[in-house]
C-alpha cells in the first residue's frame, strides 16, 4: 500500500501534542485509501472484533433461558447496532463522535448486573420477555448519564481516578469468570440434563482455551489476533464431528431479519437502576483511555483542545449509541480496544475504514443466518474462550492500577473494594434477608465495589501515608494486556 497524497485536515494540533511512534502511518486520519484496500482494512477490523461484539449476548441469552429465535434476534441486533454506532463514532455527526478509527461493540462491562437482573425477575414470576423488557429499559435510561457525563468530564476524572477504575475492571473481570466457568462446564443445559462437568464438556472447552494459548504464544500477529476466533472455530468444527451442534432451527429462520425499535417493550425499577448508573460512569473513563490510545495509534494529538473535542463526542456517541441499542433490543455499546493493534499492524489509521467496517456489521446483523450459526454454538466452547477474555480483563485492571503510584492509601481502597466486591459474588446468600433496596444495589460485584472504592478515594485523607510501596508494574506487558 502507498500512502496518497491528500490535504492536511482543517483542524492541525502544535506537533508537541502529537505523541512519538515508533510506526508509520501508511494513510492518516483523514486519507482516503482506495475502495479494496479500505475493505481488506476493514475485514481486519471485523475479525479483531466480531467475537467480543457476539459473545455478550450469547452469555445473557444462555443465563436467562431465551428460546432460540429471542437469541438469534439479540445478536443479529447486537451487530446491527454495532455497525450503526461504529459509523457514528468514525463520522462524528455535529458534537456526536469522535471522528476516529473507533470501532463500537457490546459492553462486556454489563454482564453481571443484567444477568442479575434478568434472572431475579424470572425467579420472581415473570417471563425472559419481560426480563428483557426490564433490562432494556434500564439501558435506555442508563444511556443518558454517559451522554450527561461526557459533558463534565474534567470533574468525573477527579472522582474517577486510575485507582478506582481499575479496581472495578478488575472486578469485572475476577466476576465473570464464574460466568466463563459455568459455561465450560456446560451450562444451565447440562444442568438440566445432568452432563455438567463431564469429561466432554471439559474437553471441549479446555481443548479451545489450549489453542488460544499456543496462538498467543506464536510470532505470528496474524495468529495472535484471530487467536480467539481460531479457537472457537476449531472447537466449533469438532462439536459438529461428535454431533454436539443441531442446525434444525436454522431452517426457520428468515432470510432477512428487519429492526423493529422495542420489540420487547419498556420497565424500569430504580432500585435495579443504581448498578447500571455506576457502570455508565466507569463506562465514559474507559472509553477515555480507548479512545487517547486511538489518538496515539493514529499519530493524533492526547493533549489539547482538538484532543479534548474528541474525547468529548467519543464518550457522548458511547451514550448516544448505548441509547440506540437499548431501541433496537440489544445491550450497552462502548469503544472497543482491539480496533489499535489493526492500526499499529495494518499502519492505516483512516476513519474512513470505519465506514467500510460499519457496513459489513450492519449486513451481517440484517442475515439472520450468521446469527443463527452463532446461536447453536456450544456452551463448553464459548466458555473455553470467555474464561480467556474475562481473564484478560482483570489483567487489564491491574495494569490500570499499576499505572498510578501505589502507596498504602491505594493498597487499602483496592484490598477493601475487592474483598467486598468478590464477597457478594462468592456469596451472594449474605443478602437474602435484606430490604429489596440493598439486595439490588449490592448484590452486584461490580456495584458493591465500585462504589466502596469511590467512597474510599473520596473520605481518606490524601496525605495518610507518604510513603510509597514498590512498583506494582515489574512483569507486566503492557502489550499482551
Amino acid at each position: 500500500m502507498t500512502t496518497q497524497n491528500q490535504p492536511l485536515p482543517r483542524e492541525q494540533a502544535p506537533s508537541s501534542d502529537r505523541p512519538s511512534s515508533s510506526f508509520d502511518l501508511l494513510y492518516g486520519l483523514d486519507d482516503r485509501p482506495p475502495v479494496g484496500e479500505a475493505i481488506f482494512v476493514a475485514f481486519q477490523h471485523v475479525l479483531a472484533s466480531f467475537v467480543g461484539i457476539i459473545t455478550p449476548p450469547l452469555i445473557i441469552g444462555g443465563a436467562l433461558g431465551l428460546e432460540p429465535a429471542d437469541m438469534g434476534y439479540i445478536i443479529s441486533m447486537s451487530l446491527f447496532v454495532s455497525g450503526v454506532a461504529t459509523f457514528i463514532q468514525c463520522k462524528r455527526l455535529g458534537p456526536v463522535g469522535s471522528g476516529l478509527l473507533s470501532l463500537q461493540g457490546t459492553s462486556f462491562a454489563f454482564l453481571g448486573p443484567i444477568i442479575g437482573v434478568g434472572t431475579a425477575t424470572i425467579a420472581a414470576g415473570s417471563s425472559p420477555q419481560g426480563a428483557l423488557a426490564l433490562i432494556f429499559g434500564l439501558c435506555f435510561f442508563g444511556a443518558f448519564v454517559e451522554i450527561f457525563l461526557s459533558r463534565f468530564l474534567h470533574l468525573a476524572s477527579k472522582v474517577i481516578t486510575p485507582v478506582v477504575s481499575g479496581t472495578v475492571v478488575m472486578i469485572i473481570g475476577l466476576s465473570l469468570i464464574k460466568t466463563g466457568i459455568f459455561s465450560l462446564a456446560g451450562g444451565a443445559i447440562a444442568l438440566q440434563n445432568e452432563t455438567f462437568g463431564n469429561w466432554q464438556n471439559l474437553g471441549l472447552g479446555g481443548l479451545v482455551l489450549l489453542i488460544i494459548v499456543i496462538m498467543n504464544m506464536t510470532g505470528n500477529r496474524y495468529l495472535r489476533m484471530g487467536a480467539i476466533a481460531i479457537g472457537l472455530g476449531v472447537g466449533y468444527i469438532v462439536s459438529i464431528a461428535i454431533g454436539r451442534v443441531d442446525f434444525s432451527s436454522l431452517s426457520s429462520l428468515p432470510l432477512v431479519r428487519i429492526p423493529i425499535p422495542f420489540r420487547y417493550g419498556m420497565d424500569f425499577n430504580f432500585t435495579a437502576f443504581i448498578p447500571f448508573v455506576l457502570l455508565y460512569f466507569i463506562t465514559a473513563i474507559e472509553t477515555i483511555g480507548d479512545l487517547t490510545a486511538t489518538s496515539a495509534v493514529s499519530r493524533q494529538p492526547v493533549k489539547g483542545s482538538l484532543y479534548m473535542r474528541r474525547i468529548k463526542g467519543g464518550v457522548l456517541g458511547d451514550g448516544v449509541n448505548s441509547l440506540l441499542a437499548a431501541v433496537f433490543n440489544t445491550f450497552p455499546n462502548t469503544t472497543f480496544s482491539q480496533n489499535n493493534g489493526v492500526i499499529q499492524m495494518t499502519g492505516v489509521g483512516s476513519r474512513y475504514v470505519g465506514f467500510f467496517v460499519a457496513g459489513i456489521f450492519v449486513l451481517l446483523g440484517l442475515l439472520p443466518m450468521v446469527a443463527g450459526l452463532f446461536q447453536v454454538l456450544p456452551q463448553p466452547v464459548l466458555g473455553g474462550a470467555t474464561i480467556v477474555m474475562f481473564g484478560a480483563i482483570a489483567v487489564a485492571g491491574i495494569n490500570i492500577i499499576a499505572s498510578a503510584e501505589i502507596n498504602r492509601r491505594s493498597l487499602i481502597i483496592v484490598a477493601v473494594s475487592l474483598a467486598l466486591g468478590l464477597g457478594v459474588v462468592y456469596s451472594p446468600e449474605i443478602l437474602a434477608d435484606k430490604h429489596p433496596l440493598i439486595k439490588n444495589v449490592f448484590s452486584s460485584g461490580i456495584s458493591t465495589g465500585g462504589l466502596t472504592a469511590i467512597l474510599l478515594n473520596w473520605l481518606l485523607p490524601q496525605n495518610m501515608d507518604q510513603g510509597s510501596l514498590p512498583p506494582m508494574d515489574e512483569g507486566i506487558d503492557e502489550e499482551t494486556v
